[in-house]
């Protein structure tokens, strides 16, 4: 078994690289890191001879053979970076995609608590540590009550200092969370440049991931300072811009999707699927797909921005009419279209019925297509969510939008938009 390993490993990366014309130099790299993918199937061998655990065998073998075929597969990865170093930077890639996910939800919480205009000022160095003593604590809470949110509140309602430490906390956990998210990812990402683990086509990825992050934390706190700002008229709520709010989750969905995709791309290994006329449909469906996810979810960042989601809190229609009377009521026109809440919330729930109708219609085509059992299931698992995110966006609409609703409706968003990454990954055109 190790002898037709040895032999066909190297052709099958010899396929590779003449097909895409490489030159002499990486053919040499290629044919080293086959050498290694079958020194190191021999190790893990000779260690289960050892241990007496001759059912792995089969499975080791499998390992090696599709080792040395994915680092070409997948464009992300490059054949003289050894595989285990491989699957170390696909972790990470998954674990930077995690903090996005729970810079989100924590985020959409301290919205949702009215906790973001907390902390009325940004230092990133002195917020790393919270006010220490109760004096400290009443001079921040001194600080907040300049500000517009505190004098409208208190004029319905009584805060306390007590109530001022739950909402500056909240805050806190999300810039603190914020900065993880940064920590997470460049410090491995020095340590793993330094050691040549991070292939020529990642490098530029990884400039536009810091990028990214780095205008996460200044759209933060730009969202933020526009909430801080005196209102036109004192019967104003207080909030933030819901513009500025919108690109602020719009990006950190956009990044979470950056990390998730390139993280699959270092950890699964691609899968031959038939080049059918159905698998072409399907493909060029993909993307408009995640298009679709993606808008719904920037859409729902305006209702959210506006509290667009108590204004009618009935469905299928909206006070017993399909179409409102105050739908256009704002002029400009175009204003309605971001600033009244009825026209918000009406785009967003329409938009994602059509989401839904969308991937129930993908779903159908790819019933027949030739799917592998993994494809088969994120297909389905995306139809699933979709359902359940459905159900949950109506519950949270007819129960007046609660706490733990509406932030597992946002959690909901994420997760749809990772089954369908995920789906794109599974179905993506392998170079020939």
């Amino acid at each position: 078994m190790l002898a037709h390993l040895t032999r066909t490993a190297p052709t099958c990366i010899f396929s590779r690289i003449f097909s895409h014309n490489q030159t002499a130099n990486v053919i040499l790299k290629s044919c080293n890191q086959a050498k290694r993918n079958i020194h190191w199937a021999q190790y893990r061998i000779s260690r289960v001879f050892q241990t007496g655990r001759h059912g792995k065998i089969k499975k080791i073998v499998q390992q090696a053979r599709l080792t040395t075929t994915s680092a070409v597969n997948v464009g992300t990865l490059s054949p003289e970076i050894p595989l285990q170093a491989q699957k170390i930077i696909g972790k990470w890639l998954l674990g930077c995609a995690g903090m996005c996910f729970g810079a989100v939800v924590l985020g959409g919480v301290t919205r949702l608590t009215e906790s973001g205009l907390s902390m009325v000022d940004w230092r990133l160095l002195k917020d790393m540590k919270p006010p220490q003593s109760e004096h400290e604590w009443e001079e921040e809470f001194k600080r907040y009550q300049q500000f517009p949110e505190y004098k409208y509140t208190s004029s319905h309602r009584e805060i306390t200092l007590s109530d001022f430490k739950f909402i500056y906390y909240m805050e806190y956990a999300h810039r603190m969370w914020g900065r993880a998210v940064g920590l997470v990812f460049l410090l491995p990402a020095v340590y793993f440049l330094k050691k040549g683990w991070i292939s020529k086509a990642m490098k530029p990825r990884l400039a536009i991931y810091t990028a990214f992050i780095g205008f996460q934390g200044f759209m933060g706190w730009y969202m933020v300072k526009s909430g801080l700002q005196e209102q036109t008229q004192s019967t104003n709520i207080p909030r933030v811009s819901q513009y500025r709010l919108a690109v602020h989750l719009g990006s950190a969905f956009f990044l979470y999707a950056l990390f998730l995709w390139a993280g699959l791309s270092h950890l699964l290994t691609p899968l031959k699927i038939p080049d059918t006329k159905r698998m072409t449909t399907l493909r060029r469906f993909c993307h408009p797909l995640m298009t679709m996810i993606f808008v719904t979810a920037f859409s729902g960042a305006f209702v959210a921005g506006l509290d667009a989601g108590l204004t009618y809190n009935s469905w299928p229609k909206m006070a017993d009419k399909w179409i409102p009377d105050d739908l256009l009521a704002y002029t400009p026109t175009w204003t309605n279209f971001f600033e009244n809440p009825t026209t918000v919330q009406f785009i967003h729930r329409h938009l994602a019925e059509s989401t839904v109708l969308f991937i129930a219609g993908f779903w159908w085509m790819a019933r027949k297509a030739p799917l592998p059992p993994r494809t088969r299931l994120a297909v389905n698992s995306l139809l699933g969510m979709a359902f359940l995110q459905a159900t949950l966006g109506i519950t949270t609409l007819l129960s007046h939008v609660p706490t733990h609703l509406a932030a597992t409706h946002q959690s909901g968003s994420l997760v749809l938009l990772s089954l369908a990454v995920w789906v794109a990954h599974e179905l993506r055109r392998l170079p020939k």
